[in-house]
C-alpha cells in the first residue's frame, strides 16, 4: 500500500472529526476481511498495519488443539439464540468464530506464520472498501451520539428535508438528521420541504439504523423552551415555569412563579402588549396559551387554573387530592370548557382531581349538612359553609377547624356557621383567628358580628307577627250610617272588618233614639204612630245599601244616598 492511504485517512480525520487511530483499525479489519475471502486463506489470522508507511503483513495463527477447543466452547456458551422475524421460530446459534481479541491473552501459546498474499483480487478490494465505509458510518454515529446524548429536552432548530405520512426528516446540521415521527407531530401542522421548524429532542440512541435522534412537536417541554427563548426573566432564573399542561394544537396552560421581588411572572411572560406570548403562539401555529400564577395553597391554585372562568368557592380534600369547585350558574360551561378541555387541563396542571358544580346544583345536593349534625371527633373541620355544607378540610391538631382564617375565627363564637362573619372585613377576621389577639378588641368584634347576624332573624320574626289576619267578607247588618245623614252626596264605603262591631253598636243606638223622637211627634200631631216592625225590617236594607255589593232584591247602590224613613 502506498502512503496515499495514510494521507487519505488523515484527511478524513480533519473532515469528519474521526480519530485517525479509529480509521487505521478499520483499515486493518478491512484487510483481514479481504484476506479471508481470498482462496486458500487461513482459518485464524491477523493483520499488522504500519501507521506511518501503510505497509501491512498478514500472519496465520496456529492454535494448539486443546486451546482451540476451550475457546470454541467458551464462545458457544456466550452465543445467544435469536428469533427468525419471518417464522417466529428460534434460530440455532451459528458455529462460533474466535475473535482476535479472545486470542490476544494467549499469544505466548500461539504460533504465527507470514502468509501475506502478493495482491488482492477485485472482490477482496470491494469487501475492504465496504468495511471501511461501514466503520466510518459507525464512527460518525458514535460521535453524534456522544454530542447529543446530554441534550435531551433541549430546543433545536432544523430544516425539513423530507415529509410523508409515516415520518419527517429534519436536518440539524450537515450530515446530522433527526426523525420527527407521526406520533410526535401536531394534527393541524404542515411540514413542507425547506421549512424551518423548532422541536425538542426526546430520545438519542446509538443502536439501529437510520436517524438516531428523535424530536417532538407535541412534548410540553417545547412550550417551556419557547418561553425561555422569548422571556429574558425565565432565562435569568427570575421567573420559573412550575408546570405545563398541554393538548397539542388546541390549548395549553402554564403555571409561573417569581423568585424576585417586584417581578410579575404573568406580565413578564405576556410581554409589552402581548408581544412575547404572541411569538410563542405563532411558533405553535395558533395554539392558545393560558398563563396562571402559581400558588402554594391548593384551593387558590385550582381556582386560578380554571381561568378564564370565575370561581365562587373551592373545597379541597388533602388526603385524596380532590377539589370540589363551585362556580356561578352562568360560568359552569366556561369552567368545564369544550368537551371538558378546560377542566382536564386544570387537573393536569394542578395534579388534583377537579369536580366542578354550579352553585344551584351544590346548594340542592342531597349531602347538605346543617349545624350540629356532624361529629366533632371525625377529624374534619366543623365549619358550616354559607351553602349549608360542612367544610371537607381536615381539622388542625387541637382544634375543631381547619387552617383557613375564616374557620379559625369561628372558635370565638357559639355557632359554627361562617355567615356570622359576614359583617366583618378580612383584617377583622384575621384578628379573630389570631389566638394572641387583644381580648378587648376580640370581644368588640364578636359582639358586633353576633348583633349583625341576629338582626335578620329578629326582623323576620317581627314581620311574621305584624302580618294582618285574613279579612271576613260578611258586612255588619246593623250598619245604617246612611239613614242618619239624608243630605249626604254619597254613601261611605263599608267599614274595616275589625271595626264592624263598634260601628254597628253606634248605628243601633242612633236608630233607637230617632224612632223615639218620631213617636213623640206623631202622638202630638195625633198622627198614627209608625209600626216598629216596618222600621226594624227596613233598617237592615238601608245598612245593606251602604256597602259596595248587596245580596237581595231592591238593594240601594253604593253611589246613591240611602233615603231616611219618616
Amino acid at each position: 500500500m502506498s502512503r496515499e492511504i495514510v494521507e487519505a485517512l488523515h484527511g478524513l480525520e480533519q473532515e469528519k472529526g474521526i480519530d485517525a487511530e479509529t480509521l487505521m483499525a478499520a483499515l486493518e479489519d478491512a484487510l483481514l476481511s479481504a484476506y479471508k475471502k481470498s482462496p486458500g486463506s487461513a482459518k485464524y489470522a491477523r493483520v499488522d498495519l504500519d501507521r506511518d508507511t501503510a505497509d501491512f503483513r498478514v500472519f496465520e495463527l496456529i492454535l494448539p488443539p486443546e486451546l482451540e477447543e476451550k475457546l470454541l466452547e467458551q464462545a458457544a456458551e456466550e452465543a445467544e439464540q435469536t428469533i427468525d422475524p419471518e417464522t417466529g421460530e428460534l434460530r440455532e446459534p451459528e458455529e462460533p468464530e474466535l475473535d482476535p481479541e479472545m486470542l490476544r491473552p494467549y499469544e505466548d501459546q500461539i504460533q504465527s506464520r507470514d502468509v501475506t498474499p502478493d495482491d488482492f483480487g477485485r472482490i477482496a478490494a470491494q469487501t475492504a472498501k465496504q468495511v471501511i465505509l461501514q466503520r466510518i458510518r459507525e464512527a460518525e454515529r458514535q460521535m453524534m451520539y456522544d454530542e447529543y446524548q446530554d441534550r435531551v429536552g433541549e430546543l433545536i432548530t432544523g430544516i425539513i428535508q423530507q415529509s410523508d405520512n409515516r415520518y419527517t426528516l429534519v436536518q440539524l446540521r450537515e450530515r446530522v438528521e433527526a426523525l420527527l415521527p407521526r406520533s410526535e407531530q401536531v394534527w393541524n401542522e404542515r411540514y413542507d420541504h425547506g421549512m424551518r421548524v423548532k422541536a425538542v429532542i426526546t430520545d438519542v440512541s446509538a443502536e439501529g439504523k437510520g436517524p438516531s435522534i428523535v424530536v417532538s412537536r407535541r412534548n410540553p417541554e417545547l412550550i417551556k423552551e419557547l418561553f425561555e427563548l422569548e422571556v429574558p426573566e425565565i432565562a435569568d432564573g427570575l421567573v420559573e415555569i412550575v408546570g405545563v399542561a398541554r393538548e397539542p394544537g388546541y390549548r395549553s396552560k402554564i403555571a409561573v412563579i417569581s423568585h424576585a421581588d417586584g417581578v410579575d411572572p404573568v406580565g413578564a411572560c405576556v410581554g409589552p402588549r402581548g408581544s412575547r406570548v404572541r411569538m410563542v403562539v405563532s411558533e405553535l401555529r395558533g395554539e392558545k396559551i393560558d398563563i396562571i400564577p402559581y400558588n402554594d395553597e391548593p384551593a387558590r391554585f385550582v381556582a386560578k387554573a380554571l381561568s378564564p372562568a370565575r370561581v365562587r368557592e373551592v373545597l379541597v380534600d388533602d388526603e385524596t387530592k380532590e377539589a370540589t369547585v363551585i362556580v356561578p350558574d352562568d360560568q359552569l360551561s366556561l369552567a368545564i370548557g369544550r368537551e371538558g378541555q378546560n377542566a382536564r387541563l386544570a387537573a393536569k396542571l394542578t395534579g388534583w382531581k377537579v369536580d366542578i358544580k354550579s352553585q344551584t346544583e351544590f346548594s340542592e345536593s342531597d349531602e347538605i349538612e346543617f349545624e350540629g349534625e356532624s361529629e366533632e371527633s371525625d377529624g374534619r373541620c366543623a365549619a358550616v359553609l354559607s351553602a349549608g355544607r360542612r367544610c371537607p378540610n381536615a381539622a388542625l391538631d387541637g382544634s375543631r377547624y381547619c387552617g383557613l382564617p375564616q374557620h379559625q375565627a369561628l372558635a370565638r363564637f357559639g355557632t359554627n356557621q361562617v355567615t356570622v362573619l359576614a359583617a366583618l372585613s378580612d383584617d377583622e377576621v384575621a384578628v379573630l383567628a389570631d389566638p394572641a389577639a387583644d381580648q378587648g378588641n376580640v370581644a368588640t368584634l364578636v359582639e358586633r358580628a353576633e348583633a349583625a347576624h341576629s338582626e335578620p332573624a329578629a326582623a323576620d320574626a317581627d314581620a311574621d307577627e305584624a302580618a294582618p289576619e285574613p279579612a271576613e267578607a260578611t258586612p255588619a247588618p246593623e250598619q245604617a250610617e246612611g239613614t242618619a245623614q239624608p243630605d249626604a252626596e254619597s254613601a261611605e264605603p263599608a267599614a274595616q272588618p275589625n271595626q264592624a262591631d263598634e260601628i254597628a253598636g253606634e248605628a243601633e243606638a242612633a236608630e233607637s233614639a230617632e224612632i223615639a223622637d218620631e213617636a213623640e211627634s206623631a202622638a202630638e200631631d195625633q198622627a198614627p204612630p209608625p209600626e216598629p216592625s216596618d222600621e226594624t225590617e227596613r233598617a237592615p236594607q238601608a245598612a245593606d245599601g251602604a256597602g259596595e255589593t248587596s245580596d237581595g232584591a231592591g238593594d240601594v247602590p253604593a253611589s246613591e244616598p240611602a233615603e231616611a224613613q219618616s
